[in-house]
Order: structure tokens, then sequence, then C-alpha cells
């Protein structure tokens, strides 16, 4: 099964008025033969770098074996831990894969110092490490590299044994790496980072893991002829038009696994979407959910919901106002990536480029060189120091407070978007507060682990519509960890990026509220003033 879609209401409506268009514009073929005018004037010469997806099946079959002589060698020296290093569409893709399998993949996505410290120092010995990074330049990826190779010295293993690479030809990376005889794999330098799932980034770390890239391949190699033909049946020119075509737009895209045997799912279609629709004031925000999620009880008239199911159903059997998207893991992955490019010539944006993830980056890289004092919090609730514009948190005293006063700043069309720069390993309970806040408000609440949603979302959040409110939550943690070479820590790397954020984001006229946790006690305290 490639992919098959469902849709009744709004998202119906849109399907049978704009795919005709699309049809006749030969908008899939065209996708397919990387024709770089689609998306306009403005976009052609990035999008003439970044169609390689399209094949990239092809293009990566040659690499299976090369992955896969690899994992025979590393399983017969006792390395069977694979621990990925890497952001964004470098971590995402591989993510799903492998859990959707049952593969053991680790993946390290953040620049929180315990979170780097437990990956660090367990079973190191078994360890064989994925350095992936599409730029060769990415702070996060770089640091838990260095943080692994001074691991391995101390402990009397040469790195050059242990360290494979995945990036682009002629990065700084593959150079460095090269010189230190690590093993690199070259990716499809015409490929963006969130569109690589089917690349070497995808199938270097998830291969090595133990999952059947042999199998994902054949998925999607037999999802792309329905994707390709001008046919009114294709289900990437259908899944962009629901999701992009409605009229009046339904630009809050809550997505629900509901059945499906794939994990994950809507965390990587997050990014794929946020990333490359969140432009000139325009865009889709996806909003993951659990099945209970409040915004599937009532759904508000700027919503629009797809279900991720396991079998198909009858178009009649659908929810009236939904989405019902089935298939195999391959065939879906290729569907989004036809449907994102689909979208961005219904919203008349450029969904290749990433203008505003930059910009958080720029702020923590200066915050990092300047190290200002930390500002003064507005007020300290117990071990909740809060702090967050002067007029929102004027007279307010605690924590419960601040948010419920943000919670009500949110527009009537807008939603609020949830930061926790914390090791998400070690408090998955504070994902529970999206739930919370999307009840209390009625709007739609996302939630991003930091920093691993600045590769994601972030350019959503600046990008996109200027109706979003902001909740931060950070740590001072106890016990930092030093980054080798670096004159920077990682809880000072952390504490950067969230502060950055918070920067731009207060630059583009977002209202950022931080609740600064003091330690455990101080996040059970936080979830209980929310709820």
């Amino acid at each position: 099964m490639t992919a098959t879609i469902g849709a009744r209401g709004a998202a119906g409506e849109a399907i049978e008025r704009v795919v005709p268009q699309l049809v006749e514009q030969f908008v899939a073929s065209r996708i397919t033969a990387g024709d770089a005018t689609l998306w306009g004037p403005e976009a052609e010469e990035e999008a003439s770098k970044r169609l390689g997806w399209t094949q990239a099946v092809s293009v990566s079959r040659p690499l299976v074996n090369e992955i896969l002589a690899l994992r025979d060698d590393l399983h017969a020296r006792g390395l069977t831990r694979v621990v990925l290093c890497g952001m964004g569409g470098s971590s995402l893709a591989p993510e799903v894969i492998t859990r959707t399998v049952g593969a053991d993949l680790v993946v390290l996505d953040s620049t929180d110092p315990h979170q780097v410290r437990s990956v660090l120092e367990h079973r190191l010995a078994e360890t064989v490490v994925v350095v992936s990074s599409k730029s060769g330049s990415t702070v996060e990826t770089d640091s838990q590299k260095r943080a692994f190779e001074a691991a391995f010295r101390a402990a009397g293993i040469d790195p050059a044994e242990r360290i494979v690479v995945v990036t682009d030809p002629e990065s700084p990376l593959e150079q460095a790496s090269l010189a230190a005889g690590y093993r690199v794999f070259r990716a499809d330098p015409t490929v963006g980072g969130r569109y690589s799932a089917l690349t070497a980034f995808g199938l270097v770390p998830s291969g090595l893991a133990g999952a059947d890239i042999v199998e994902l391949l054949d998925e999607a190699e037999a999802a792309l002829a329905p994707l390709a033909i001008d046919s009114p049946s294709n289900p990437g020119l259908q899944l962009g038009a629901a999701i992009a075509g409605t009229s009046p737009r339904r630009d809050k895209l809550v997505i629900v696994a509901d059945g499906t045997h794939i994990v994950g799912l809507g965390d990587w279609v997050e990014q794929l979407i946020a990333e490359s629709t969140g432009k000139q004031g325009t865009g889709i925000l996806p909003v993951v959910v659990g099945p209970d999620a409040p915004e599937l009880s009532s759904v508000a008239d700027d919503v629009q919901v797809v279900r991720l199911v396991g079998s198909a159903r009858a178009t009649e059997e659908v929810a009236p106002g939904e989405i019902e998207l089935s298939g195999s893991l391959g065939g879906l992955l290729m569907t989004w990536e036809y449907a994102t490019a689909v979208a961005g010539i219904l919203l008349g944006i450029n969904p290749f480029d990433q203008p505003d993830v930059e910009s958080a980056k720029i702020a923590a890289r200066g915050l990092l060189d300047a190290r200002p004092e930390p500002a003064a919090p507005a007020f300290v609730d117990g071990g909740i120091a809060v702090t967050g514009p002067a007029a929102l948190l004027e007279g307010a005293t605690t924590a419960a407070e601040a948010v419920a006063r943000l919670r009500n700043a949110v527009p009537a069309d807008g939603y609020i978007a949830v930061h926790a720069y914390l090791d998400r390993t070690a408090h998955p309970e504070l994902e529970a507060i999206r739930h919370r806040l999307a009840a209390a408000s009625g709007r739609p609440v996302t939630f991003g682990w930091g920093p691993r949603f600045l590769h994601s979302t972030g350019q959503y959040h600046k990008g996109g519509p200027a109706h979003g409110v902001f909740l931060q939550i950070v740590t001072a943690p106890a016990g930092d960890l030093e980054i080798p070479e670096r004159p920077f820590t990682f809880g000072q790397l952390i504490a950067a990026q969230a502060a950055g954020d918070a920067r731009v984001l207060a630059e583009h006229g977002r209202p950022v509220v931080t609740l600064a946790v003091a330690d455990a006690d101080a996040v059970a305290a936080l979830i209980a003033a929310i709820a």
C-alpha cells in the first residue's frame, strides 16, 4: 500500500475544486521533472537546487550495500549501540523509521548537559556514533561530536573506529572528517534537510540501527508513479490541496495518529510543513496531538484535522471536516513531500528556503560571544522565576497567573507554543502541559523540545502569521558539561539558544513568557500551576 487519502467537508471541497486545476497545469509531472519555475521567479534559483528528493530512491539505492556492509562489520566488532547526533531533518526521519520497526537508535538532538551526559556515559564500549549535518557547521552537532571524541579518547578508543559522518560534499565537516580518518557518507546536495528522509541522512543511521532500508526504498518507489502522474487520483495533489487549498484557509493542521503502525510520523511532518510553509506572514501550522486532544473534541473554524489511520475507508465514512491518510512508511514520506511542494504553490511561497531559522542562531551566537548578565525576573514564585513583557505581567505574583495572562493574550485565530529547554528523556511529563493549555484556552497548542524545535517549527514562529504566543520553560542544570575546545559549555549553549530565540520572537512582536525552573520539584510545581 502506498498512500490513500479520504476527505470530507472543507478538505474534500478543496480537493474537488483545486486538484483539477493542478492536473491541468501538469504540476505533478513538472515537480517530478524538476521544474523550478512552479514557485515563481523569486524562488526559482533556490528551487533549482532543491528538487533532488523526487529522485531520492534511485540515487540512494547504491548506498544500501555500503550501509549494510558497515553494519555487519560493526556488529562483528561488538558495536551494537547506534547513537545519532543530528538536528531537524538529520534526526527526525531516522527516529520515525527506527521507532516504527522497533530498531534501537539513540537520538541525541539536544544541548541539555544532562541529556548529553546520559548518552555519553552509557555503554560507550559498544557504541558507534553517526554525526549527521547537511551544512557541516551545525553548532549542536559539532558540540556533540566533540564530546564523543573526548569520551572515546578518555576510554582509550580511537574515534576513527567509532564515528561515522553523513554530510554534503565539500562541507567543513566532510573535510575535517576525512582528515581524521572517519567513515564519510556523502549526501545528495540537491536535497534540502527536511526533504532528506530517503537520502543518506535517513538511511545511514536507520540502516546501521537495524531498520530494513531496502523495504523502505521499495515502499517509496511504489509510491512514485501515482505521485508523478497528472491525475485527479494523485494522493500528493489531493493532500496538498486539502491542507493548503481550503476556502477560507484552515491554517492549523492538527495531526493525530489513530490506528497507523507508523510511530512518530507527526513529528517529522511537523518540521516538513512548518519550515517549508511558514514565511512571508503565511503558512500552515502543524499541531501534533494524541487521540484525546481538546482540539479534536471541538474543531475550530481555522483547524484542519489529519488522522493517520491503519487502513483506508470509503470517503463517505470519513468524519466530516477531516482528512484520513493511510499507507506504508516509504509511501507516506514521499506523499507528504509532494504535498508540501504543492502547498507551497497554493500559498505562493518558496517551500525550500528557511529565511527565519538563521535569526535565532545569530542571536544565540551573539549571546555566547557577549555573555551579558541575565535579566532579573519579573518575580519569583517558589522555585520558578518568571520573565516576560512588563505590560503582560504587571501585578502578577504567581507562575499560574503569568501563564493565565499569556493564555488570555492568544488572538481569536492564534495558537500557543510551548518550548521546553530541558532533558526530554528525563522530563516527558512536561508534554502534558500541551493538553492542559489547549483545554483551558480553546486554541491549538504546540509543544517543542528546545533546541530541537528551532530546526523545525522555529521558522513558522517568526515567518508565519503573527498570531502566536510563546511559553518558554528553561532551567540552569546543576552539573554542567564542557564542550572540548570551545569557550562555552553545553549549559551556556542551551541557555543562549533559549534567550536568543526569545529575543528574536520579541523583536517580531510575539509575546514570550519564560519560566525558569530551579529543579525537579519546580517542574512538578509548574505542571500543577498550569493545571
